[in-house]
């Protein structure tokens, strides 16, 4: 059973009852002060709450996607980040798997587009990953045969579980709704996870001698895409969002490449990346890396490039909102600058949620 499935959250929680329960009933009995007698109430008391503390760990996982499995939560995560392959002419896309969206007639995709799973490999940065695509369904009309369609890049934050994007912060739905109603473009999601290399947090940096995420994130991903899907590679195309290290990495592809990211949507973003024993060191002393990863540096000492950029923020709740107002203050024109400041939330799916449909809304209004 996986680490996010219900059986397993089921199961520890009927355990977490019956040892209660158990508890309950075997406690006078165990009331004398004999070492067995002593040893039992320990024991028992043990058992009930570690298996009450993980159920709610479970609950937690399953609802915010911290971990998508037992390899991933005790660091064992298996599946190979790196792919050598210089043979490759492109960037390659296959789809591996499709799934219906939850809304309503989402059984055809016509009328409730689709999600799709693939995996991507990349020929620049030689990485591969998978990856939730969201094909909305006016793609799958005879209307819209023959038209070519914008493309967001939708990052998590650390570690994080792509399918945390449609399942709890419910982007595809979100687009759905805001589509039909005319209130944004259709729009095809690519939900991913940053972390391309786990269990290392590289921050969406080409870390030097290692991997060369921000290459494959803000490169190889749209050619492969493209490649596949009637999406655009141009100027305006594409859009980036995300939240906490998504965001900080969606804010910084639009900075960074211009060419290809029409603007930039950070939700509860950090502006540099951080030094602590989930990234190691990511720039190796190369201090002009380090510099321009750092987004507040960049907007005092880089040329502003032709972009649109979001932030959010709450002022009560989230430690990014001094650094949010900082930023605010030095975007310069051309680039332009928007925000959403909530009176509170903290760094969490439930702040996120409130955030997503006005993000995406003006996504689409700045890619047009």
């Amino acid at each position: 059973m996986t680490l996010t499935s219900a059986r397993v959250l089921v199961l520890a929680v009927v355990l977490a009852v019956l040892l209660f329960a158990g508890t309950v009933w075997l406690w006078p009995r165990l009331a004398g002060r004999t070492v067995r007698a002593v040893l039992g109430r320990i024991g028992l008391l043990a058992l009930t709450q570690v298996t009450i503390f993980a159920s709610l760990g479970l609950a937690a996982n399953r609802s915010f996607g911290f971990y998508a499995s037992w390899a991933d939560l005790f660091g064992q995560e298996r599946e190979p980040g790196v792919v050598v392959d210089h043979d490759r002419p492109a960037a390659a896309l296959k789809v591996t798997g499709t799934r219906t969206v939850n809304v309503p007639g989402g059984a055809r995709p016509a009328e409730g587009g689709q999600i799709q799973r693939v995996r991507i490999e990349g020929r620049r940065s030689g990485l591969a990953a998978l990856a939730y695509v969201y094909v909305p369904p006016e793609y799958f009309r005879p209307a819209g045969s023959a038209r070519t369609f914008r493309a967001a890049l939708v990052l998590t934050g650390y570690p994080g579980t792509a399918r945390a994007l449609f399942k709890g912060l419910k982007y595809p739905q979100t687009a759905h709704a805001l589509a039909h109603a005319g209130r944004m473009q259709p729009m095809l999601l690519v939900m991913m996870r940053p972390t391309v290399a786990p269990p290392r947090d590289t921050e969406c940096v080409d870390v030097p001698g290692g991997p060369r995420t921000e290459t494959f994130l803000a490169e190889d991903v749209p050619e492969a895409v493209a490649g596949h899907y009637r999406v655009g590679t141009g100027r305006g195309r594409w859009g980036a969002i995300g939240n906490s290290t998504g965001g900080y990495c969606a804010l910084k592809f639009a900075l960074h490449h211009p060419g290809r990211f029409g603007a930039g949507a950070g939700l509860s973003a950090a502006y540099r990346a951080p030094a602590d024993p989930t990234t190691g060191d990511l720039f190796h002393g190369d201090r002009r890396l380090e510099k321009r990863a750092d987004l507040l540096w960049f907007l005092d000492h880089e040329p502003p490039p032709p972009v649109s950029l979001l932030v959010a923020s709450s002022r009560h709740g989230e430690d990014n909102y001094r650094a949010t107002r900082s930023f605010i203050g030095k975007v310069r024109p051309p680039a332009r600058v928007s925000s959403i400041t909530l009176d509170s939330g903290g760094h969490n799916f439930n702040t996120w949620r409130r955030e997503i449909p006005a993000a995406l809304e003006w996504l689409s209004g700045r890619l047009r």
